[in-house]
């Protein structure tokens, strides 16, 4: 029985290594206002969280594969092809890392990087779930009850 139970914890933590570390809304805008990410070049905290709402649903280890070959990597969905170095299509590394250091429960290494790819003249505007989901909406509520 004991043999039988350790098989099954090690399955759920098998699982919970997998997913990543998945924010909570307000955890989540807590966390970025105090990396400074609020009104970071006049982004507000509402569009960043929007941002990572639509993009990875606050997964630190979200992964997607884009039909280019390219690879959008955490909970900013950072895109290989510019930002990161993974081995695949990368034509540049814009932040200076490897593309599974974005995969890190510890979202530091992804705020930084988001802070570069903001700096870039599209702003923004590179990520495509925020042009679509965000951009010229009403975010209230990505911030209503998170006292930020």
């Amino acid at each position: 029985m004991e043999l039988k139970m350790q098989g099954v914890v090690l399955l759920v933590l098998l699982c919970a290594m997998a997913e990543g570390r998945v924010f909570g809304r307000c955890e989540w805008a807590r966390l970025l206002k105090n990396s400074g990410m609020h009104n970071y070049r006049g982004v507000s905290l509402a569009d960043w969280v929007c941002l990572t709402e639509n993009e990875s649903h606050y997964n630190t280890r979200a992964i997607n594969r884009n039909t280019d070959g390219s690879t959008d990597y955490g909970i900013f969905q950072i895109n290989s092809r510019y930002w990161c170095k993974d081995g695949g299509v990368s034509a540049a590394n814009g932040c200076g890392i490897n593309c599974s250091d974005l995969l890190s429960d510890n979202p530091t290494v992804a705020i930084n990087c988001a802070k570069r790819v903001v700096r870039d003249p599209n702003g923004i505007r590179a990520w495509v779930a925020w042009r679509r989901n965000c951009q010229g909406r009403d975010l209230s509520r990505y911030l209503a009850g998170c006292g930020v």
